[in-house]
């Protein structure tokens, strides 16, 4: 007897593989497994190309597997549409396969209804299997969906949670190796049509240029985003000003984007946006809709700093924290702190994440954390695909 956890975690693993590539469709991937082994394999490689399930036996007939004896797993729910491609429910049941197990029904209602054709066809179909991690596999797709980018926070401190010393510097906390992951990250960011945003603190005093630098790269190169209360005037010397204005954005108050700092860079080609107030704060939430529907962005990558990466957290705005922990300890209250400005009476008033991966990379330790808002409700873990055995 075994379960089917293994496999759909390897379908998982999988559909990694076509992440980037296959935005602005989810990352899916499948496999075909009989008297207990995986038999095929197959993921999403790039939109426009043939979906997982159809990859996976693309694999099974190159390799004379008859599909009709195996049972496939995928990710997510099976299309149900023509779109690009025909649909996969179409290629399962010219398959003739039995059995099928879905991982995370698919939010997108023009795709969706694979399900319940299936069945109809005597298809026996099994949901919820591995449900959270195939549902944080999209979680991008459905920050789409929900018409607006996916953000992704990355940040480096020391063990004492400090991203600079009390004079502002902060060069190097992480190690080459993690600056060097940052950089494929960025091209991964810019392949896709989107952004990297900092501060204007870390814009005034790194003078950084957020594009992706690895030998050999001439692909396309991210947007960069200024989030400042100071609009800086086009003649001034920064790096973002001087070689990259066409291709960044400025965000402030809409008195800064009204000043006239504001019109000199909108007259170099600069776009910039204003952030209304909500309440207290600023209403991220709208300038980011504005940057998916005008700019057509996908994702936005935050390096910071702390106050603008709080400042998304509190807004309900970051999808993922990527957080490079160096093994370095400055030992400085007055250096500046990963995260400042709450005020929490208890423990459990602190804004509370969970981690998705922690790992050693060039001597820091790399951690993944995603909101705890993310979640699924214990009822769609299905206890018929939980308790699934064979």
């Amino acid at each position: 007897m075994h379960t089917f956890t293994p496999f759909m975690l390897r379908a998982i693993t999988l559909a990694e593989q076509g992440r980037w590539a296959a935005c602005p469709n989810p990352t899916v991937g499948a496999v075909l497994v009989k008297e207990g082994h995986i038999v095929a394999e197959g993921w999403h490689h790039a939109a426009g190309q043939a979906h997982a399930e159809v990859e996976c036996l693309r694999d099974a007939a190159q390799k004379n597997i008859n599909p009709a004896e195996c049972t496939l797993l995928v990710t997510l729910e099976p299309c149900n549409h023509y779109g690009k491609t025909p649909p996969c429910t179409k290629a399962i049941l010219e398959a003739g396969i039995k059995h099928v197990i879905v991982g995370y029904r698919d939010p997108n209602p023009k795709a969706a209804g694979g399900l319940e054709y299936l069945r109809e066809q005597g298809v026996r179909v099994d949901v919820g299997l591995c449900a959270q991690q195939c549902r944080d596999l999209i979680a991008d797709f459905l920050c789409w969906q929900a018409g607006r980018p996916y953000v992704i926070l990355k940040m480096a401190s020391t063990l004492d949670g400090r991203i600079a010393t009390r004079t502002g510097n902060s060069r190097w906390i992480s190690s080459e190796e993690s600056r060097q992951q940052v950089h494929h990250l960025r091209a991964h960011i810019g392949s896709c049509g989107g952004i990297v945003m900092v501060g204007g603190t870390t814009f005034r005093a790194d003078n950084p240029t957020l594009s992706a630098r690895l030998p050999g790269y001439t692909g396309a190169q991210p947007l960069a985003c200024v989030v400042t209360s100071r609009m800086p005037h086009a003649d001034t010397e920064y790096t973002l000003v001087r070689d990259r204005i066409a291709e960044t954005i400025f965000m402030g108050s809409p008195a800064a984007a009204a000043s006239p700092a504001a019109a000199s860079l909108r007259q170099r080609g600069a776009r910039v946006y204003a952030i209304e107030r909500k309440g207290n704060s600023l209403d991220f939430s709208t300038t980011l809709e504005q940057l998916y529907t005008e700019l057509h962005c996908p994702y936005i990558l935050c390096e910071g700093g702390g106050k603008l990466g709080l400042s998304l957290i509190q807004a309900d705005l970051v999808d993922e924290f990527q957080l490079h922990l160096a093994p370095r300890i400055l030992g400085d209250n007055e250096a500046r702190p990963l995260f400042d400005g709450l005020s929490p009476m208890h423990i459990a008033d602190g804004i509370g994440m969970r981690f998705q991966q922690v790992h050693v990379y060039g001597g820091d330790v790399h951690m993944t954390l995603l909101p705890t808002a993310t979640l699924l409700p214990q009822e769609e873990h299905s206890e018929e695909a939980a308790c699934l055995q064979a």
